[in-house]
């Protein structure tokens, strides 16, 4: 069985749009600081890497699922440039309503990737920046970090951990892996 960080897209791996924006081309598509050696940090401790992003903006009519694979593929080649491997990426085309099962917080998309890779799910981790990726992470199974600003207020105790960017999240993580056993 392998074990994988599940990472959400926005606000995780690039910048969110502005307000409640969306990246709608390739050319809005912005990665943070430090998460090409962050995911090369997992890559190397032997973490598949697997986006899950809910791209509602679909089913809004504000881009295409070709518009998203561009973008998908601007990701994916500034990250393999920098060295670091996206094992796969999930979407959800939905809309909120009527809810679908791979919506997050459903943890459909996480679900899906454990049958299709043979992933451990107690042993992986939901990375993201949202309750709903919390949530869904929880709801799989999996262990969750959640990203953001480390002099806010804990708002959730239910994470697992909370770093401020993914590459303090894939420190955390490499470390524990290191030291604790496998379930």
């Amino acid at each position: 069985m392998n074990k994988a960080a599940f990472l959400d897209r926005d606000g995780v791996i690039n910048k969110k749009a502005p307000g409640e924006g969306y990246i709608t081309r390739a050319e809005e598509l912005e990665l943070l600081p430090g998460v090409a050696d962050a995911i090369v940090l997992l890559n190397r401790s032997g973490f598949l890497v697997i986006v899950v992003t809910n791209q509602r903006g679909i089913a809004r009519g504000l881009y295409s699922q070709a518009d998203l694979a561009q973008i998908h593929g601007k990701m994916k080649n500034e990250l393999a440039a920098a060295g670091a491997r996206l094992d796969a990426v999930y979407f959800c085309p939905h809309d909120r309503e009527p809810p679908c099962p791979c919506r997050k917080p459903a943890p459909g998309m996480l679900l899906a990737a454990a049958a299709e890779h043979h992933i451990d799910l107690p042993n992986s981790w939901m990375i993201g920046d949202s309750e709903s990726d919390r949530e869904a992470g929880t709801r799989a199974g999996c262990r969750t970090v959640t990203i953001s600003d480390q002099s806010l207020p804990v708002e959730d105790a239910f994470q697992d951990l909370r770093a401020e960017s993914l590459l303090a999240a894939a420190k955390k993580i490499v470390s524990l892996a290191e030291t604790l056993p496998s379930s």
